[in-house]
């Protein structure tokens, strides 16, 4: 629901549908969310397309009454055109009208805070956290920064662009970025706070560039360190880094050459790359072509092993023996569909919603 907080805070009224369970197959996790505005407008989704009719006729008939209502779908094979999931999995539905407290909460995640607003319908209790979008450093004012930044932004990273050369770094050059920062990258990555959650990009391949920052980013527990390069350039990168002390744990972490292997060349295609490996990375994927594999689909719980080596192993492919510096077995991040409960600590950064256990 937070994606859609800017065009729901524009609405003098409207009814958000949220998923709040999901079984087996579905084409939407739990927290994606569909709004209908006051004419009838809607926007978001909830199955890709499998049941969004029926669930825009809930949300008017809630937009009328004012009543919550929480509505289960699951596999039809009946028609092609029935009301159901055609995957084979089902879910839960709650949908709602706005209030004064949804509306102060959607407001508040805009500015940054993180949020947690708890709903209830039906003798059940749900609760939704939001927390602040992760950042995205790319350093390096190059022309695939431009394309690097564009696609961050798409996947909901807070961008940032960071270059040492005025002449470079401009918005004008980064208008996907939500910050461009002239400073030197080191400098800035050691003023600027980051966390378990944020991605860094390094496109200088430039070493009085790339060392410095390198070697702070390697230092810090993030989720994602990579950078571009030539093979060549990488074994040079690594030597460069032990001579300023990175020690080998923090080297393995590095991922370089950065991307995953699709055969592209241009900005917009090495972007595409980059972008494939931080996804595998934040959700655990292997990296392999989803028509080679007999797993699920959507994955429920964490999946095995945290590098894609180690994923590809578990898919039963055989996998090519790590470039030296990039050993197996690096920490990533791990997205399970963990219930959240309000008032319970630490919550995940995405937003995730559980049943709960108090009313109001």
């Amino acid at each position: 629901m937070r994606d859609l907080a800017s065009t729901l805070l524009s609405w003098d009224r409207f009814a958000v549908a949220s998923v709040v369970a999901v079984r087996g197959s579905a084409p939407r996790p739990v927290g994606a969310a569909m709004a209908v505005g006051p004419s009838g407008e809607v926007i978001g989704s909830v199955s890709g397309g499998c049941v969004e009719a029926e669930v825009y006729d809930l949300a008017r008939t809630v937009l009328e009454t004012s009543v919550s209502t929480l509505a289960t779908f699951g596999y039809s094979d009946d028609t092609a055109f029935a009301v159901g999931l055609t995957c084979g999995g089902s879910l839960d539905v709650l949908v709602q009208r706005d209030s004064s407290s949804l509306r102060a909460a959607l407001q508040a995640s805009l500015d940054g805070h993180p949020v947690s607003v708890r709903f209830s319908a039906e003798g059940r209790t749900f609760t939704e956290s939001w927390m602040p979008p992760p950042r995205l450093l790319v350093f390096g004012a190059i022309d695939h920064a431009a394309a690097v930044a564009e696609i961050g932004r798409f996947l909901g990273y807070h961008v940032t662009v960071c270059d040492a050369r005025p002449i470079f770094a401009t918005p004008e050059r980064f208008p996907a970025a939500h910050e461009v920062v002239v400073d030197w990258p080191h400098r800035y990555l050691a003023s600027t706070h980051t966390d378990a959650q944020t991605a860094v990009v390094v496109l200088t391949h430039d070493p009085k560039f790339d060392i410095p920052v390198l070697t702070e980013a390697l230092s810090r527990p993030l989720a994602f360190v990579g950078a571009l390069g030539s093979r060549r350039t990488h074994l040079e990168r690594l030597d460069r880094l032990r001579a300023e002390g990175v020690p080998s744990a923090a080297l393995a972490r590095l991922r370089s050459p950065i991307g995953l292997d699709l055969g592209g060349r241009s900005p917009a295609e090495t972007a595409v790359s980059i972008a494939a490996e931080l996804v595998a990375v934040r959700h655990g994927g292997t990296g392999l072509p989803l028509s080679s594999l007999s797993s699920p689909i959507h994955r429920t719980q964490e999946s095995h092993g945290t590098d894609l080596s180690q994923r590809r192993r578990h898919a039963g492919w055989t996998v090519a023996r790590p470039a030296p510096g990039h050993a197996d077995g690096v920490p990533g991040t791990q997205c399970g569909q963990v219930p959240v409960l309000l008032g319970a600590g630490e919550v995940p950064r995405d937003a995730r919603v559980g049943v709960g256990t108090g009313g109001g």
